[in-house]
């Protein structure tokens, strides 16, 4: 009888660890590596009551060195020192009283390579893809139980219309084939919001990929799988803001974990107040703390610990699925010495990696403002990379509508802003693009599709200028919308993604002759450009447009491109006498004609007319 009574004690108490055990919600990140040059872990505890805990670790040369606790009783920070841990499986232990609840913990062993993780650079051309709208590769995904969108309508701009990361990978070698070298993902984290969260900006779980586009198993095997294929990986991520559903302000570990104690304050979107030497007080806070909207509560940077948890979230996400490079979002939005201690603490750990800020200025001196080494916010350094070239954006989007003159209009636009490249650190890590899931496509309208010069040109300068170029899907076979119309038009559904599509657009017999000459003739560009050293690491020089042609050269000690775009609408001849400088041969090869071409007199130009030419 006594030993019978032993056993139902024990079961009885083990029972109870395990429902004590149960009452831990969430625990981020969820496991951690040995090895990491910073020898500081945060780990956050989610549960029921466990704030009064005492905390212990059955863990080998790990020591605690600072327990949080907040005014919410559900919340436990840990900060461990693992400088001189070895990999190991422990157990977190809180012990409130009899109760013990027990968390299993994992320090990896870091892979050896991690550290030489290659991030993206001017030798890629990056494919943005919004994943809930690019193909469905497992309908059985569509809708998850428990999720509080509980349905998928195509028909519905904002609605969840069910693509997910199994379809992006099922479609590699299409993007392999057309010459693609890097993909950016807009976000994949877990949005499980009412509606209106299929863009993927509203996060619900920094830990978690959103079980609607797959698994995080899922998503470190097509990170693996697009390796393979030789194509990098961009991931999409959000500092600045998080989704009003998620845990962290659904039950807030404090009121200061969010800007204005959690209260909804808009943002004035007035971002320039940060490097304004005259900005008022009220319009730099509005702009930094003030909310996106409602639905996107603002996280407080200046709090510590929501510092930690966002960087370690980061470096967490790229040591485990080795992803290249983090485009971030709103950059200019979130606290500019939080966001430069993130970088640096990223490339710290990455020396190779690359990060690209979302900066949404119309202004070239606002962007290189928040270029790393940026003279023109030193003494402080955002130590940001890659920031975008929302100016060239623009002036792209005029450029190839209008008639060029000699000083003005059309593609002097061009020449006249990249002239002004002297404010920019670094000209080369600026990501250039046409368009991208917040802006009208470049081809707004069905009249801008049917024109193929216009589409020609825009994209040999995207891909030959300065620059990392950045191809919105969908733009190889014309698709068409405008911003006026709403943003779940930009996002419409790539044509064959969908079981049944009436139209498979992956593939040449689908397309229409037009669609065709546009895919192929991007298609042969961007073969070209791969591996091209010229166009990735050459020197830019360039010619004020001459008869409205605008001329350029891209130079790599012995070997150089030179590239020529007639601005206007009729057939022209171009004498060569101007550009002798770069004209060291007579001959050059016409990458376009495929074939050689005399450069000792003049060149013909056709109306709007390309040509790329090779002079090695």
């Amino acid at each position: 009888m006594k030993n019978i009574f032993v056993l139902v004690m024990a079961l009885f108490i083990g029972i109870a660890d395990a429902v004590a055990a149960n009452s831990i919600h969430k625990v981020a990140p969820t496991f951690w590596w040995a090895g990491m040059k910073n020898p500081e872990l945060q780990v956050l505890l989610y549960g029921d009551n466990i704030s009064k805990s005492e905390v212990n670790l059955t863990a080998q040369d790990i020591t605690i060195q600072e327990v949080v606790t907040f005014d919410n009783p559900n919340y436990l920070i840990i900060y461990m020192d693992i400088a001189e841990a070895k990999p190991q499986q422990f157990n977190i232990v809180l012990k409130n009283g009899k109760k013990e609840t027990i968390v299993p913990y994992e320090l990896k062993q870091r892979d050896a390579n991690s550290s030489q993780i290659q991030g993206f650079d001017a030798s890629d051309v990056l494919y943005l893809i919004m994943p809930d709208r690019f193909s469905n590769g497992t309908p059985d995904n569509d809708v998850i139980p428990g999720m509080q969108t509980t349905s998928i309508d195509r028909k519905e701009p904002f609605a969840r219309h069910g693509g997910d990361i199994k379809g992006i990978e099922n479609h590699l070698d299409y993007l392999s084939d057309l010459g693609i070298t890097a993909i950016w993902l807009n976000p994949t984290q877990e949005n499980d919001s009412r509606g209106g969260s299929y863009h993927g900006y509203a996060i619900t779980d920094y830990y978690q990929v959103d079980r609607r586009l797959g698994s995080n198993e899922e998503f470190k095997n097509f990170v693996e799988n697009t390796h393979k294929k030789g194509m990098k990986v961009v991931m999409d991520m959000i500092f600045n803001h998080c989704g009003s559903d998620n845990y962290l302000f659904k039950d807030k570990p404090s009121n200061d974990w969010f800007h204005y104690k959690s209260n909804y304050v808009q943002t004035s979107y007035r971002t320039g107040a940060v490097q304004d030497i005259h900005a008022s007080n009220i319009d730099y806070q509005l702009a930094v703390d003030g909310w996106f909207t409602r639905s996107m509560p603002d996280l407080n940077h200046n709090n510590r610990h929501v510092a930690t948890y966002l960087i370690q979230n980061s470096i967490w996400w790229i040591e485990y699925a080795h992803i290249n490079g983090i485009r971030q979002d709103t950059h200019p939005y979130a606290d500019f010495d939080m966001m430069s201690r993130w970088c640096k603490a990223v490339l710290t750990e990455y020396p190779h990696f690359n990060i690209v800020g979302e900066t949404w200025v119309n202004s070239n001196v606002q962007i290189a403002f928040w270029q790393k080494d940026s003279k023109l916010a030193a003494p402080r350094n955002s130590y940001l990379p890659t920031v975008m070239d929302f100016p060239l954006m623009y002036a792209m989007n005029q450029a190839f509508d209008e008639n060029t003159n000699d000083g003005d209009g059309g593609l002097f636009k061009l020449y006249e802003y990249l002239a002004q490249d002297i404010v920019y650190q670094d000209p080369m890590k600026l990501l250039i693009f046409l368009d991208n899931h917040d802006t009208s496509r470049f081809c707004s309208n069905e009249e801008k599709a049917k024109d193929l010069n216009r589409f020609k040109q825009a994209v040999t300068f995207l891909l030959t200028t300065r620059g990392i170029p950045q191809i919105y899907y969908g733009t190889e076979i014309l698709m068409v919308a405008d911003k006026a119309n709403g943003d779940g038009l930009l996002r419409c559904d790539f044509p064959g993604g969908w079981p049944g599509d009436s139209s498979n657009q992956f593939q040449a017999s689908d397309r229409t002759d037009h669609q065709n000459e546009a895919f192929n003739f991007l298609r042969k560009l961007l073969q070209w450009r791969k591996h091209n050293e010229v166009i990735a690491k050459g020197s830019l020089k360039h010619f004020a447009p001459n008869k409205g042609i605008y001329v350029y050269e891209r130079k790599l000690g012995q070997k150089s491109v030179l590239v020529f775009l007639n601005g206007r609408d009729q057939r022209q001849e171009l004498p060569l006498d101007h550009y002798k400088e770069v004209l060291s041969k007579s001959k050059g090869h016409d990458i376009l004609l495929d074939k050689d071409i005399m450069l000792d007199h003049s060149i013909q130009m056709e109306p709007r007319g390309i040509r790329i030419i090779e002079m090695n």
